[in-house]
């Protein structure tokens, strides 16, 4: 073999498991995906035309091998075992106190880290190079998987560092993060297909197909939690020191793990783990609790079943079996008809849930959902409770119902439409319907659009309910004995009437007169056409002068804008041909006259007026975090999006920086764990007015 070639092969393969490494495991690129995909090609090109170069550790066989008939049997030389189970505070005491009384009475260390709901599996590397993988199976005997977990790209497959050992069997979780399995029943609604359950469900299923091609294009990844054995490498004699030590050979391991002691110390791991939950980007359903020094793991031993040194603390179920009662369907501000699953409540998730969204009728019919059927109900963080699946083992005929898609509006009568290719049916009635009235009112005040603060949904559904509001412009006519006298619902807890009252009603008109200078991509916003977002207002906002002149646009001149396609553009024309829209502008912004709100729009920098360096914060994204002491975050985003940065409300690895006010919350966190550079308010006001009067 030609040494040079052979030379840059091993160049090539070394560079991209580097690079790879460093993009999935350590969350930090080292060069942009082109130049990635430059050298992939080359390596494929010079595999193509050499098959004796190909290396078992080169990129390419993450792709996926061959379709294979069924799974081989592995016999693991070390078993797989289980853990056992805890599930509150006197079995964690119990457990402390078991393991300080082995130690003489001594304050244990532990190594503490979160338990992700995946697929564990069996990593074998020789002389640093991965030959097999293989599911826990019986913890005897298990699958070779190898094929498919070369797909994993977070799974090397060659060590890295200055010394590798010549054996290693590293055991781990294979798992799918909650936004690539977000991404995926996404794409899979929009294809026809049936989506995941949940993510544990969808990376076992991912890491047993046949076809490794199919696992490739799963979203999966992997965290490495345990060394069953190494020969070749003198590793460390504790269990966080030896996840350390791992991890500089490649191998990723959990950010979250740390060494904690005594009781007191495992609550606290657990009080922190299960307050972020919610903030991670996978599911856990617990924490994992281990002895910290290998020695007296040894000396402890194992059960038949488990190991005496640790413990899995669990979590409060985020996935639990209820009855369905009925099916209510909600009016949206669109008109949107939503099946809303009527439940017997049950604890998930730490709250007790009774209501789970359904969607639309084709998820009903796609779960094959009856009333009075027995359903599985998951509650993952902030998201609102859904229904997985139907516990078909438990239908008793004779006690379910068809549930029937309503043809007519629950709210108005009106008749109810699906267009071809829309999976949302949606009422005609319009602001004739008092429920597209109310979400119409409730978005029109929101902080992203109008701002006004203090018209929370029960003043809303009273000022709609009394007639004393049929449009938003009718809010700027509205006076403070009209909402002093204003009768809010007097709820099931309350045994007297209650009005709004005179201090709250002036603060209501008061919020009404602050809000009648507003920025023209928020007055746009809060109009709530379809398809017409934040993004999608300011876009308008910085290419049409004046809204005079969006009013009368056309589809060319709408479809020549960025980030504006067909759909989009169709729905702002059709809102401004519609008479009574415009009729309610008129009364919002008409000047000089007693029946106008008189709201001014105050105009953005256009587009076309921007020299090519004005937009300084082009390619940058930003998130705000926090109370913003000199600004409200609506205005802040604002002006970073009129300096050509996208505002996002997440984070991750692209953001740029994170602005942080008082009183952060997760998102700086993530970023810290990230290592994005996050920018106080001083910083930022400052920054900011440079970067405007330079614009």
């Amino acid at each position: 073999m030609d040494k040079p070639v052979a030379e840059h092969y091993r160049y090539l393969v070394d560079t991209l498991n580097r690079w790879a490494k460093a993009y999935y495991t350590d969350d930090a690129p080292l060069v942009p995906d082109a130049e990635y995909d430059k050298l992939y090609r080359e390596l494929t090109l010079m595999e193509q035309k050499d098959p004796s170069l190909i290396s078992p550790d080169s990129p390419t066989h993450r792709v996926g091998g061959a379709v294979v008939s069924a799974f081989e049997s592995v016999t693991h030389r070390i078993p797989l075992m289980s853990m056992g189970d805890i599930f509150d505070a006197d079995e964690l005491r119990d457990f402390d106190r078991r393991m300080s009384d082995f130690q003489q009475g001594a304050v244990v260390e532990y190594c503490a880290e979160p338990k992700l709901d995946g697929l564990a599996v069996s990593l074998i590397y020789e002389n640093g190079i991965l030959v097999r993988a293989a599911t826990r199976g019986d913890g005897k005997t298990g699958e070779n998987i190898t094929a498919n977990a070369k797909t994993i790209r977070s799974i090397p497959l060659s060590l890295s560092g200055g010394h590798i050992p010549e054996y290693l069997d590293v055991r781990g979780e294979v798992f799918m993060p909650r936004s690539g399995f977000d991404r995926w029943n996404e794409r899979a609604r929009a294809r026809g297909q049936k989506p995941f359950a949940n993510p544990r469900n969808a990376a076992a299923g991912s890491l047993r197909q046949l076809d490794p091609q199919i696992t490739a294009s799963r979203p999966l990844t992997f965290n490495a939690y345990y060394v069953g054995e190494c020969r070749g490498m003198e590793l460390p004699h504790t269990q966080y020191e030896r996840l350390q030590a791992i991890k500089a050979l490649g191998l990723p391991v959990n950010s979250n793990v740390k060494v904690v002691r005594g009781v007191l110390g495992l609550s606290e791991f657990y009080a922190d783990i299960l307050a972020r939950r919610d903030t991670l980007d996978y599911d856990i359903d617990g924490v994992v609790l281990k002895v910290n020094s290998l020695a007296i793991q040894e000396d402890m031993g194992f059960t038949a079943k488990n190991p005496r040194w640790a413990i899995a603390y669990k979590f409060p179920p985020e996935e639990v079996m209820t009855r369905l009662t009925d099916v209510d369907f909600q009016v949206g501000r669109t008109g949107a008809i939503t099946p809303v699953a009527r439940l017997d409540p049950v604890y998930v998730g730490g709250a007790t849930v009774s209501n789970a969204t359904l969607h639309n009728e084709d998820e009903i019919r796609r779960l094959g959902l009856m009333k009075g059927d027995y359903v599985v109900v998951r509650r993952a963080g902030d998201v609102i409770p859904q229904i997985s699946a139907v516990v078909l083992e438990k239908r008793d005929p004779s006690a379910v119902s068809e549930i029937v898609f309503p043809s007519i509006c629950p709210e108005c009568g009106s008749r109810i439409e699906r267009l071809e290719g829309e999976a949302v049916a949606r009422c005609t009635g319009g602001l004739v319907c008092p429920a597209q009235l109310r979400e119409g009112i409730l978005h029109f005040v929101s902080r992203d659009a109008m701002d006004i603060e203090g018209f929370g949904t029960r003043i809303v559904e009273a000022l709609v309910g009394s007639g004393k509001v049929t449009s938003v412009a009718d809010l700027y006519h509205l006076s403070v004995g009209d909402l002093a006298t204003l009768v809010l619902d007097a709820g099931s807890n309350d045994k007297k009437v209650r009005l709004l009252g005179t201090v709250t009603a002036k603060k209501l008109i008061a919020a009404l007169d602050k809000s009648r200078i507003v920025p023209m991509n928020r007055f746009i916003y809060a109009l709530g056409i379809r398809e017409v977002g934040t993004a999608t207002a300011m876009t308008l906002a910085t290419h049409f002068k004046s809204f005079d002149d969006l009013m009368h646009s056309d589809l060319n001149a709408l479809l020549n804008l960025p980030d504006i396609g067909t759909v989009a553009a169709e729905h702002i024309l059709d809102f401004f041909k519609e008479r009574h829209n415009l009729g309610i502008i008129y009364s919002l912004l008409k000047k000089d006259d007693l029946f106008s709100a008189g709201i001014e729009l105050t105009p953005l920098p256009q587009a076309s007026e921007q020299q090519a360096g004005a937009l300084k914060l082009a390619g940058r994204t930003y998130v705000i975090t926090g109370t913003l002491s000199s600004m409200d975050r609506s205005a802040a985003k604002t002006r970073l999006l009129a300096l050509g940065a996208k505002v996002s409300g997440s984070v991750s690895k692209k953001t740029y920086a994170v602005i942080c006010g008082e009183d952060p919350g997760s998102k700086l966190t993530k970023a810290t764990e990230l290592g994005i550079r996050v920018i106080y308010e001083d910083e930022f006001l400052g920054n900011l007015k440079e970067l405007e009067e330079q614009a």
